[in-house]
């Protein structure tokens, strides 16, 4: 209201009105110009143009009966210049609207009621937007779409799910419990119209559903409707329990084509060399292997004077690649690169044959922009970057000598001045 009295204060040209001087249009955007099916996002954008000075406004939108809506963001008022030269005041609205059902409807007409200033008289005209056919397609697919009742119809512009565990499930051994969150969102959709939670069991763990909880997340080119699931997980038996993946189908209206999102299966137990048999002392070794092994590493240090000795291997340590599967699982790109960077302070040889390797320093890079840079970019793939960072290296060869270990005699060897 503040911007709208600021522009009224400006003055507009005072003469007789005419009928096209204050116009409303209501305009459905459709994507790819496609009929939309039920349930499907529909962006209508309300465009008032009025060439006269306006005192008071009020915006009157009709029942929408068989749609479900939303209001993103607040109305936006402007200047605009008209063909002819002269300037009008510029009035835009977006409403997100949701069909409920399949067939053919009518929007119908929003009334714009406004005080104008007339030349000098002040006068109520309501401005009518025309009214709108709206069809909803039926869906002709032989599987799924939004009478189906399986799959569960979830049209959106795009899905994303974030998987995250406390603790990681490999290190959970028999009787301990661990908790599970998975994140859904969907881009052009309301909170309600996401699944149900879904179901998680298998043979050798006992799961206790936790809460669901909803929200939506109104943006200026639609709203999010995030759905957070969570689950307490208890293994009871001593085997590794392979936890299978689930499979979450949606509609892209972006490509008008059904996708595929997932749930990704995991491991519980089984999967670090932490556990228990790997932490008992070794058996003491007998006289034979000792001297077994004397004798290989006598030929091993002849091999060496010979031949030189081989580049080490090396790798993250536990702790560290277990910090990169957490941030990877929750999706965090600024933890994975902070526990990163951990990384590589203590281990500054691996550091160097990560950068040494293209592939390793290409993906720190796109780490590096997506986390510090001033232009927002997608996050690369942190379950991959973790695999990547967590292989086995050799150390990077030095091709500098190093420096003596006596000092120079006789000023030699001494930088020159």
């Amino acid at each position: 209201m503040a911007l709208l009295v600021a522009l009224v204060l400006v003055p507009l040209p005072a003469y007789a009105l005419d009928p096209t001087d204050l116009t409303l249009t209501v305009t459905p955007e459709l994507s790819g110009n496609a009929q939309p099916y039920a349930r499907e996002m529909v962006l209508l954008k309300l465009r008032g143009v009025y060439r006269t000075q306006i005192l008071l406004e009020e915006m009157r939108q009709p029942a929408l009966t068989n749609f479900s809506w939303t209001q993103l963001g607040r109305d936006t008022w402007d200047r605009t210049r008209m063909p002819d030269g002269q300037m009008a005041l510029l009035f835009e609205r977006t409403i997100a609207i949701f069909p409920q059902h399949t067939g053919t409807f009518t929007i119908e007409p929003f009334t714009h009621k406004l005080t104008i200033n007339d030349n000098g008289d002040r006068k109520v005209i309501d401005v009518r937007s025309e009214a709108i056919e709206f069809p909803v397609a039926k869906w002709t697919a032989e599987n799924g779409g939004p009478e189906a009742p399986e799959p569960w119809w979830l049209p959106a512009r795009d899905v994303t799910i974030t998987d995250s565990w406390d603790p990681d499930p490999e290190t959970v051994n028999q009787g301990d419990t661990a908790r599970r969150i998975v994140t859904l969102e969907a881009q052009g959709m309301l909170a309600e119209g996401l699944p149900p939670r879904p179901v998680m069991r298998t043979r050798g763990i006992v799961t206790f559903a936790g809460p669901v909880k909803r929200e939506t997340i109104i943006t200026p080119t639609g709203p999010i409707a995030r759905a957070t699931y969570q689950w307490d997980l208890k293994k009871g038996v001593a085997e590794v329990i392979a936890l299978d993946g689930i499979q979450i189908p949606w509609f892209d209206t972006v490509s008008r084509t059904m996708r595929v999102s997932e749930i990704p299966a995991r491991q519980i137990g089984g999967g670090l060399p932490d556990r228990e048999d790997d932490l008992r002392p070794p058996s003491p070794a007998s006289w034979v292997t000792i001297g077994a092994a004397a004798f290989a590493a006598f030929g091993l240090g002849l091999a060496l004077i010979g031949f030189g000795a081989r580049r080490p291997v090396l790798r993250l340590g536990r702790p560290d690649r277990r910090a990169l599967r957490r941030a990877a699982g929750s999706n965090d790109p600024v933890a994975f690169r902070a526990a990163l960077g951990r990384a590589m302070q203590a281990e500054p040889d691996l550091a160097r044959a990560w950068h040494a390797d293209p592939q390793a320093a290409a993906a720190l890079s796109a780490l590096d922009r997506t986390v510090y840079g001033a232009v927002p970019t997608s996050a690369p793939d942190l379950h991959k970057l973790a695999k990547l960072f967590s292989q086995r290296r050799k150390a990077v060869a030095s091709v500098l000598a190093e420096e003596p270990g006596l000092a120079p005699l006789d000023g030699w060897g001494r930088p020159a001045r």
